[in-house]
Protein backbone atom coordinates (compact mmCIF):
# COMPACT_ATOMS: atom_id res chain seq x y z
CA UNK A 1 0.00 0.00 0.00
CA UNK A 2 1.48 3.28 -1.16
CA UNK A 3 0.56 6.34 0.93
CA UNK A 4 1.43 9.94 0.03
CA UNK A 5 4.75 11.23 1.43
CA UNK A 6 3.39 14.37 3.09
CA UNK A 7 2.30 13.34 6.62
CA UNK A 8 2.32 10.26 8.83
CA UNK A 9 -0.37 7.60 8.93
CA UNK A 10 -2.66 7.98 10.81
CA UNK A 11 -2.65 11.78 10.52
CA UNK A 12 -1.99 13.84 13.67
CA UNK A 13 -4.71 16.29 12.61
CA UNK A 14 -6.43 16.79 9.28
CA UNK A 15 -5.61 14.17 6.66
CA UNK A 16 -8.48 12.43 4.92
CA UNK A 17 -6.46 10.09 2.69
CA UNK A 18 -4.10 9.18 5.52
CA UNK A 19 -7.04 8.31 7.79
CA UNK A 20 -8.53 6.09 5.08
CA UNK A 21 -5.18 4.32 4.64
CA UNK A 22 -4.78 3.83 8.40
CA UNK A 23 -8.18 2.14 8.72
CA UNK A 24 -7.80 0.03 5.59
CA UNK A 25 -4.25 -1.16 6.32
CA UNK A 26 -5.23 -2.20 9.85
CA UNK A 27 -8.34 -4.07 8.70
CA UNK A 28 -6.58 -5.83 5.83
CA UNK A 29 -3.84 -6.98 8.22
CA UNK A 30 -6.44 -8.16 10.73
CA UNK A 31 -8.07 -10.19 7.94
CA UNK A 32 -4.80 -12.10 7.39
CA UNK A 33 -3.33 -10.19 4.45
CA UNK A 34 0.40 -9.45 4.41
CA UNK A 35 0.45 -5.67 4.00
CA UNK A 36 3.54 -3.50 3.53
CA UNK A 37 2.74 0.19 3.97
CA UNK A 38 5.08 2.66 2.27
CA UNK A 39 4.38 5.94 4.07
CA UNK A 40 5.91 9.04 5.64
CA UNK A 41 8.19 8.73 8.70
CA UNK A 42 6.31 8.52 11.99
CA UNK A 43 3.69 6.17 10.54
CA UNK A 44 2.29 3.61 12.98
CA UNK A 45 0.39 0.58 11.74
CA UNK A 46 -0.05 -3.13 12.31
CA UNK A 47 1.12 -3.46 8.69
CA UNK A 48 4.84 -3.66 7.92
CA UNK A 49 5.80 0.03 7.63
CA UNK A 50 8.58 1.28 5.37
CA UNK A 51 9.44 4.98 5.01
CA UNK A 52 11.61 5.66 1.95
CA UNK A 53 12.17 9.35 2.79
CA UNK A 54 13.90 10.86 5.82
CA UNK A 55 11.23 13.37 6.80
CA UNK A 56 7.63 14.50 6.38
CA UNK A 57 6.57 17.31 4.05
CA UNK A 58 3.27 18.82 5.25
CA UNK A 59 4.10 22.22 3.78
CA UNK A 60 5.09 20.91 0.36
CA UNK A 61 1.96 18.93 -0.50
CA UNK A 62 1.75 18.20 -4.25
CA UNK A 63 5.41 19.19 -4.76
CA UNK A 64 6.64 16.83 -7.48
CA UNK A 65 10.13 16.42 -6.00
CA UNK A 66 8.99 14.58 -2.88
CA UNK A 67 6.24 12.52 -4.50
CA UNK A 68 8.57 11.35 -7.28
CA UNK A 69 11.33 10.56 -4.76
CA UNK A 70 8.90 8.66 -2.51
CA UNK A 71 7.37 6.61 -5.33
CA UNK A 72 10.65 5.80 -7.08
CA UNK A 73 12.24 4.73 -3.79
CA UNK A 74 9.23 2.58 -2.91
CA UNK A 75 9.28 0.93 -6.36
CA UNK A 76 12.99 0.14 -5.91
CA UNK A 77 12.33 -1.53 -2.56
CA UNK A 78 9.47 -3.53 -4.06
CA UNK A 79 11.71 -4.82 -6.83
CA UNK A 80 14.37 -5.83 -4.30
CA UNK A 81 11.93 -7.67 -2.00
CA UNK A 82 12.71 -11.37 -1.51
CA UNK A 83 9.04 -12.26 -1.89
CA UNK A 84 7.34 -10.46 -4.79
CA UNK A 85 4.25 -8.39 -4.13
CA UNK A 86 0.91 -9.47 -5.60
CA UNK A 87 -0.48 -5.97 -6.10
CA UNK A 88 0.28 -2.32 -5.33
CA UNK A 89 -2.55 -0.22 -3.92
CA UNK A 90 -1.61 3.34 -4.83
CA UNK A 91 -3.08 6.30 -2.91
CA UNK A 92 -0.60 8.94 -4.13
CA UNK A 93 -1.25 11.70 -6.59
CA UNK A 94 -0.12 10.86 -10.13
CA UNK A 95 3.49 9.68 -10.11
CA UNK A 96 2.93 5.99 -9.36
CA UNK A 97 0.15 5.72 -11.93
CA UNK A 98 2.26 7.42 -14.60
CA UNK A 99 5.15 5.01 -14.05
CA UNK A 100 3.17 1.85 -13.27
CA UNK A 101 4.45 0.23 -16.47
CA UNK A 102 8.01 0.49 -15.10
CA UNK A 103 7.38 -2.17 -12.44
CA UNK A 104 6.22 -5.74 -12.87
CA UNK A 105 3.74 -5.68 -9.98
CA UNK A 106 0.19 -4.71 -11.12
CA UNK A 107 -1.10 -1.46 -9.66
CA UNK A 108 -4.57 -0.33 -8.62
CA UNK A 109 -5.04 3.37 -7.93
CA UNK A 110 -7.77 4.92 -5.77
CA UNK A 111 -9.21 8.09 -7.30
CA UNK A 112 -9.27 10.41 -4.30
CA UNK A 113 -10.13 13.64 -6.11
CA UNK A 114 -12.66 14.97 -8.63
CA UNK A 115 -12.00 14.84 -12.35
CA UNK A 116 -10.97 18.00 -14.19
CA UNK A 117 -10.12 18.51 -17.85
CA UNK A 118 -6.45 18.18 -16.93
CA UNK A 119 -6.77 14.99 -14.88
CA UNK A 120 -9.05 13.40 -17.49
CA UNK A 121 -6.33 13.97 -20.08
CA UNK A 122 -3.73 12.46 -17.74
CA UNK A 123 -5.74 9.31 -17.01
CA UNK A 124 -6.68 8.85 -20.67
CA UNK A 125 -3.02 9.07 -21.72
CA UNK A 126 -1.74 6.63 -19.07
CA UNK A 127 -4.82 4.42 -18.68
CA UNK A 128 -3.21 1.29 -20.13
CA UNK A 129 -0.62 1.20 -17.32
CA UNK A 130 -2.86 0.51 -14.30
CA UNK A 131 -6.41 0.06 -13.00
CA UNK A 132 -8.46 2.36 -10.79
CA UNK A 133 -11.01 2.28 -7.97
CA UNK A 134 -13.63 5.04 -7.84
CA UNK A 135 -15.14 6.31 -4.60
CA UNK A 136 -18.64 6.52 -6.08
CA UNK A 137 -20.54 5.56 -9.20
CA UNK A 138 -20.87 9.28 -9.94
CA UNK A 139 -17.07 9.63 -9.92
CA UNK A 140 -16.69 6.53 -12.10
CA UNK A 141 -19.10 7.98 -14.63
CA UNK A 142 -16.91 11.11 -14.93
CA UNK A 143 -13.81 9.08 -15.83
CA UNK A 144 -12.42 9.07 -19.37
CA UNK A 145 -13.50 6.04 -21.39
CA UNK A 146 -9.94 4.71 -21.55
CA UNK A 147 -9.62 4.30 -17.78
CA UNK A 148 -10.36 0.82 -16.41
CA UNK A 149 -12.45 1.22 -13.23
CA UNK A 150 -12.31 -2.21 -11.57
CA UNK A 151 -14.56 -1.33 -8.62
CA UNK A 152 -16.55 1.40 -6.88
CA UNK A 153 -15.60 1.42 -3.19
CA UNK A 154 -16.38 4.23 -0.76
CA UNK A 155 -14.06 5.52 1.93
CA UNK A 156 -14.23 3.51 5.16
CA UNK A 157 -15.30 4.42 8.66
CA UNK A 158 -15.43 2.33 11.84
CA UNK A 159 -19.12 2.47 12.68
CA UNK A 160 -18.57 1.04 16.18
CA UNK A 161 -16.39 4.05 17.02
CA UNK A 162 -19.33 6.41 16.56
CA UNK A 163 -21.97 6.89 19.29
CA UNK A 164 -25.60 6.11 18.60
CA UNK A 165 -28.75 7.72 19.95
CA UNK A 166 -32.25 7.27 18.60
CA UNK A 167 -33.67 10.31 20.40
CA UNK A 168 -32.43 13.51 18.81
CA UNK A 169 -32.25 17.12 19.96
CA UNK A 170 -34.17 19.90 18.25
CA UNK A 171 -31.41 21.35 16.06
CA UNK A 172 -30.06 20.72 12.57
CA UNK A 173 -26.33 20.45 11.88
CA UNK A 174 -24.15 21.78 9.07
CA UNK A 175 -20.47 20.82 9.13
CA UNK A 176 -17.65 21.47 6.68
CA UNK A 177 -15.25 24.07 5.34
CA UNK A 178 -17.09 27.36 5.18
CA UNK A 179 -17.27 28.35 1.51
CA UNK A 180 -20.01 29.00 -1.05
CA UNK A 181 -19.87 25.50 -2.59
CA UNK A 182 -20.51 23.79 0.75
CA UNK A 183 -23.53 26.04 1.31
CA UNK A 184 -23.71 27.15 4.96
CA UNK A 185 -25.80 30.14 3.84
CA UNK A 186 -28.24 27.78 2.13
CA UNK A 187 -28.47 25.68 5.30
CA UNK A 188 -29.30 28.86 7.24
CA UNK A 189 -32.08 29.71 4.78
CA UNK A 190 -33.57 26.20 5.00
CA UNK A 191 -33.44 26.08 8.79
CA UNK A 192 -35.04 29.52 9.08
CA UNK A 193 -37.85 28.53 6.72
CA UNK A 194 -38.43 25.34 8.73
CA UNK A 195 -38.35 27.26 12.03
CA UNK A 196 -35.59 25.13 13.58
CA UNK A 197 -32.24 25.87 15.16
CA UNK A 198 -29.07 25.37 13.12
CA UNK A 199 -25.58 24.64 14.45
CA UNK A 200 -22.71 25.45 12.08
CA UNK A 201 -19.30 23.82 12.56
CA UNK A 202 -16.15 24.17 10.50
CA UNK A 203 -13.20 26.42 9.73
CA UNK A 204 -13.24 29.65 7.76
CA UNK A 205 -10.39 28.95 5.38
CA UNK A 206 -8.18 31.65 3.82
CA UNK A 207 -9.97 33.37 0.96
CA UNK A 208 -13.44 32.86 2.41
CA UNK A 209 -13.39 35.53 5.10
CA UNK A 210 -15.49 37.95 3.04
CA UNK A 211 -18.06 35.25 2.26
CA UNK A 212 -18.32 34.38 5.96
CA UNK A 213 -18.63 38.03 6.98
CA UNK A 214 -21.35 38.77 4.43
CA UNK A 215 -23.39 35.58 4.12
CA UNK A 216 -23.00 33.75 7.42
CA UNK A 217 -21.90 35.94 10.32
CA UNK A 218 -24.88 38.35 10.23
CA UNK A 219 -27.22 35.42 10.95
CA UNK A 220 -25.31 34.08 13.95
CA UNK A 221 -27.23 34.96 17.10
CA UNK A 222 -26.43 32.05 19.41
CA UNK A 223 -30.12 31.17 19.47
CA UNK A 224 -31.53 30.24 16.06
CA UNK A 225 -28.10 30.04 14.41
CA UNK A 226 -25.04 29.02 16.41
CA UNK A 227 -21.46 28.84 15.14
CA UNK A 228 -19.11 26.58 17.10
CA UNK A 229 -16.02 26.88 14.90
CA UNK A 230 -13.81 24.01 13.84
CA UNK A 231 -14.46 20.81 15.79
CA UNK A 232 -12.37 17.72 16.54
CA UNK A 233 -13.39 14.92 18.86
CA UNK A 234 -16.60 16.76 19.75
CA UNK A 235 -17.77 16.30 16.16
CA UNK A 236 -19.36 12.95 17.04
CA UNK A 237 -21.32 14.57 19.87
CA UNK A 238 -22.84 16.99 17.38
CA UNK A 239 -23.63 14.22 14.90
CA UNK A 240 -25.42 12.01 17.42
CA UNK A 241 -27.51 14.83 18.89
CA UNK A 242 -28.60 16.56 15.68
CA UNK A 243 -32.01 15.98 14.17
CA UNK A 244 -30.37 15.84 10.75
CA UNK A 245 -27.21 16.78 8.89
CA UNK A 246 -27.88 19.37 6.18
CA UNK A 247 -25.75 19.07 3.01
CA UNK A 248 -26.81 21.85 0.60
CA UNK A 249 -23.69 21.47 -1.56
CA UNK A 250 -23.39 22.94 -5.04
CA UNK A 251 -20.31 21.11 -6.29
CA UNK A 252 -19.79 17.61 -7.64
CA UNK A 253 -18.17 16.00 -4.61
CA UNK A 254 -16.91 12.47 -5.40
CA UNK A 255 -17.55 11.26 -1.84
CA UNK A 256 -18.89 12.95 1.30
CA UNK A 257 -17.38 11.46 4.46
CA UNK A 258 -19.44 13.63 6.82
CA UNK A 259 -22.61 12.06 5.44
CA UNK A 260 -21.48 8.53 6.27
CA UNK A 261 -20.27 9.61 9.71
CA UNK A 262 -23.63 11.22 10.51
CA UNK A 263 -25.52 8.11 9.41
CA UNK A 264 -23.24 5.98 11.62
CA UNK A 265 -24.59 8.02 14.55
CA UNK A 266 -28.16 7.29 13.47
CA UNK A 267 -28.60 10.80 12.12
CA UNK A 268 -30.36 11.24 8.77
CA UNK A 269 -28.93 13.43 6.02
CA UNK A 270 -30.82 15.93 3.88
CA UNK A 271 -28.72 16.68 0.82
CA UNK A 272 -28.80 18.33 -2.56
CA UNK A 273 -28.30 15.84 -5.42
CA UNK A 274 -24.88 17.04 -6.59
CA UNK A 275 -22.01 14.58 -6.91
CA UNK A 276 -22.22 11.36 -4.91
CA UNK A 277 -24.95 12.56 -2.51
CA UNK A 278 -27.73 10.66 -4.29
CA UNK A 279 -25.74 7.44 -3.85
CA UNK A 280 -24.74 7.92 -0.23
CA UNK A 281 -28.19 9.03 0.96
CA UNK A 282 -30.96 6.50 0.34
CA UNK A 283 -33.91 8.81 -0.22
CA UNK A 284 -36.69 8.13 2.27
CA UNK A 285 -34.58 5.58 4.18
CA UNK A 286 -31.44 7.29 5.51
CA UNK A 287 -32.54 10.83 4.75
CA UNK A 288 -33.80 12.86 1.82
CA UNK A 289 -32.34 14.08 -1.46
CA UNK A 290 -33.85 17.45 -2.35
CA UNK A 291 -33.43 20.10 -5.04
CA UNK A 292 -33.21 23.37 -3.12
CA UNK A 293 -33.54 25.18 0.20
CA UNK A 294 -37.35 25.17 0.12
CA UNK A 295 -37.46 21.41 -0.40
CA UNK A 296 -34.86 21.03 2.36
CA UNK A 297 -37.06 22.98 4.75
CA UNK A 298 -40.02 20.80 3.82
CA UNK A 299 -37.95 17.63 4.35
CA UNK A 300 -37.01 18.78 7.86
CA UNK A 301 -40.69 18.47 8.67
CA UNK A 302 -40.66 14.80 7.56
CA UNK A 303 -37.73 13.57 9.61
CA UNK A 304 -40.04 11.46 11.78
CA UNK A 305 -40.28 9.13 8.76
CA UNK A 306 -36.60 8.16 9.08
CA UNK A 307 -35.52 5.37 11.45
CA UNK A 308 -32.19 6.23 13.18
CA UNK A 309 -31.39 2.54 13.62
CA UNK A 310 -31.73 1.99 9.88
CA UNK A 311 -29.35 4.91 9.25
CA UNK A 312 -26.69 3.26 11.39
CA UNK A 313 -27.26 -0.19 9.91
CA UNK A 314 -27.02 1.18 6.38
CA UNK A 315 -23.74 2.88 7.25
CA UNK A 316 -22.44 -0.41 8.68
CA UNK A 317 -23.46 -2.41 5.60
CA UNK A 318 -22.00 -0.01 3.05
CA UNK A 319 -19.20 2.00 4.65
CA UNK A 320 -17.82 0.10 7.64
CA UNK A 321 -14.13 -0.72 7.23
CA UNK A 322 -14.85 -4.47 7.22
CA UNK A 323 -17.10 -4.15 4.16
CA UNK A 324 -14.67 -1.79 2.45
CA UNK A 325 -11.68 -4.08 3.08
CA UNK A 326 -13.60 -7.05 1.67
CA UNK A 327 -14.40 -5.06 -1.47
CA UNK A 328 -10.74 -4.10 -1.86
CA UNK A 329 -9.65 -7.71 -1.48
CA UNK A 330 -11.86 -8.56 -4.46
CA UNK A 331 -10.41 -5.65 -6.43
CA UNK A 332 -6.85 -6.74 -5.62
CA UNK A 333 -7.66 -10.26 -6.78
CA UNK A 334 -9.12 -9.00 -10.05
CA UNK A 335 -6.10 -6.79 -10.73
CA UNK A 336 -3.43 -9.35 -9.79
CA UNK A 337 -5.02 -12.15 -11.83
CA UNK A 338 -5.63 -10.17 -15.01
CA UNK A 339 -2.66 -8.89 -17.04
CA UNK A 340 -2.72 -5.24 -17.98
CA UNK A 341 -2.51 -3.93 -21.51
CA UNK A 342 1.04 -3.59 -22.77
CA UNK A 343 0.42 -0.94 -25.41
CA UNK A 344 -0.81 2.61 -25.23
CA UNK A 345 -3.68 3.96 -27.29
CA UNK A 346 -1.05 5.78 -29.38
CA UNK A 347 0.86 2.54 -30.06
CA UNK A 348 -2.26 0.68 -31.08
CA UNK A 349 -2.96 2.93 -34.06
CA UNK A 350 0.54 2.90 -35.54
Amino acid sequence: MLAPPWIAVPPPGYGGIEQVIALLAAELTERGNEVTLFAAPGTKSSADVQSPLEGIHPDEIQMALYEADHVASAFARMEEAEVPFDVIHDNCGFTAFAFADRIDTPLVHTLHGPFTDETKAFYARHAYKARAVALSRFQADQAPAELDIVAVIGNPIVVADFPFRAEKDDFMLWIGRINPDKGPHRAIAAAREAGVKLVLAGPVQPGNEEFFAKEVEPHIDGDRVEYVGEVGEEKAELYVAAGALLMPIRWEEPFGLVMTEAMACGTPVIAFPEGSASELVVDGETGFVVEDEHAMAEAIGRLDQIDPERCRESARERFDVAAVAEAYEKAYGAVSSSPRSVTSSTDSVR
